[in-house]
């Protein structure tokens, strides 16, 4: 089978040829047929990581069949179209997650291969109405979406939502989600590009952020919002505390500017603010979001297909975030 493999770090993936994997007790093989990229496999790349153990298959988004059970699987997963939840080892509580929990693509080998060798339990069966592709793009993003929005933000219908820095896989799906719930959705984007895409699928409206007085445009328009989804935290994030309406929700799922300088405390108590931290999600978030998406046929945003050979050229793409949704391999 063909692997793209992480031989070190700030060089080029390999495409290696690898022998034939096999499930041990509680394993399946999935041959995958679509592989989907995420911010993460680049951050791995550059190194941006912590845990990096070369060699390594990265991706941890993927949608196949199983090809092989090992002992004590139920044999009616053999031939099964499935996707896979690429969080391992949540653990017990549904609050967070265990010391030992670690996603698919890094420390394990992952979807970046003809084949992928995981837990039965990470099983999942594929939306029919999604294609390869797109359910291959549902996993990792949508389950950080999911958390992030419900069940950490407590999404509730009608509320009005900012999600900032749209166009990545998860702040799309998040958009998707809030929309089908029934929430008034706002975004942020450098790109106005992106901005009218949200638009399209269902956002009231959106303000680039690189204008200066994007914070006042959002309160000239009156968007006071009860639940704000972030990715990016620093120096704008006394903006989303600004914005934030009495008694709000602040979800971070990712920090790509850093820390914020400074934390205005007196605000978040004065207006009883909520600052919540999000990571992926446990095996109940994951199947909740699946239950969603089936219910209400949603699909994700597929910006551009790649082929596996072209695995690096996909990877180099994500550098200046030009994607609005998500980045694919086909794989078979």
């Amino acid at each position: 089978m063909r692997a793209l493999v992480l031989s070190e770090v700030k060089a080029p993936l390999k495409l290696e040829e690898r022998p034939p994997i096999h499930p041990a007790e509680g394993e399946v093989v999935v041959s995958v047929q679509a592989a989907a990229l995420n911010r993460r496999d680049f951050w791995i790349t550059q190194g941006l990581y912590p845990g990096i153990q070369p060699p390594v298959v990265l991706g941890s988004d993927a949608s196949g069949v199983v090809s092989k059970v090992g002992a004590g699987v139920n044999e009616s997963w053999l031939q099964q179209e499935v996707i896979i939840n690429p969080g391992m080892n949540w653990g017990d509580s549904e609050e967070f997650q265990a010391s030992d929990f670690n996603i698919l693509g890094l420390p394990r080998d992952g979807t970046f291969s003809g084949e992928v060798l995981v837990p039965e339990s990470n099983l999942y069966k594929k939306p029919k109405h999604l294609n390869w592709n797109e359910a291959a793009g549902l996993p990792l993003a949508g389950i950080t979406a999911w958390r992030a929005g419900v069940t950490q933000g407590r999404l509730a219908k009608g509320e009005t939502v900012l999600i900032t820095g749209i166009g990545g896989g998860v702040a799309t799906l998040a958009l998707q989600f809030c929309v089908a719930h029934g929430a008034q959705v706002w975004v942020t984007s450098s790109s106005d590009q992106k901005i009218q895409k949200a638009i399209d699928l269902g956002a009231e409206g959106g303000v680039n952020y690189t204008r200066e007085n994007w914070v006042q445009e959002l309160i000239q328009k009156k968007v006071s919002p009860q639940l704000i989804i972030d990715s990016a935290g620093g120096n704008s994030y006394a903006s989303l505390i600004d914005l934030a309406s009495p008694g709000g929700r602040i979800v971070n799922y990712g920090a790509t500017q850093g820390p914020p300088k400074k934390l205005d405390l007196f605000k978040v108590f004065w207006k009883q603010l909520t600052l919540q931290g999000s990571t992926m999600g446990s095996p109940n978030d994951f199947q909740s979001m699946l239950n969603f998406v089936n219910e209400h046929q949603l699909t994700p945003v597929i910006d551009q297909v790649y082929s596996l050979e072209e695995g690096n050229e996909a990877l180099a793409s994500m550098k200046n975030s030009p994607q609005f949704g998500k980045l694919v391999l086909v794989v078979s």
